[in-house]
């Protein structure tokens, strides 16, 4: 498939007025939650509400780190999800629960995201 890059803007959810842009996030369907450089997050007052949560990085490496709730943006979708307080050394990625979230999917053969379509319901 091969790996591309997308921008985002970034809210705190209680004060949509604290908001950064993050200009390439790694779009990593193979990473569950979204990874976003915590000096970004402090910036814009996302707090930190889940703390020493454990991850298993793709060496097999197990770390703990931070998680927080945060807005998304991307072109014109956007929505709330838990965001993990990336440390130095650590990627900024677009995971799989933000992509669902946004209702996006990716285009392998263009490299780009799209439109997932109507959701499923019960």
């Amino acid at each position: 498939m091969g790996t591309f890059h997308v921008g985002a803007l970034i809210e705190n959810h209680t004060d949509r007025k604290k908001s950064v842009r993050i200009a390439k996030l790694l779009v990593d369907t193979g990473s569950e939650h979204t990874w976003l450089p915590e000096n970004v997050l402090d910036k814009i007052g996302v707090k930190r509400e889940k703390k020493d949560i454990s991850f298993v990085m793709a060496n097999g490496t197990i770390v703990t780190r931070s998680i927080g709730f945060a807005i998304i943006r991307v072109d014109k979708y956007f929505t709330i999800d838990e965001v993990v307080f990336a440390e130095k050394g650590d990627l900024a990625l677009l995971g799989a629960r933000t992509l669902e979230g946004l209702n996006l999917t990716v285009n392998p053969t263009r490299k780009k995201l799209v439109a997932a379509g109507p959701i499923p319901a019960a």
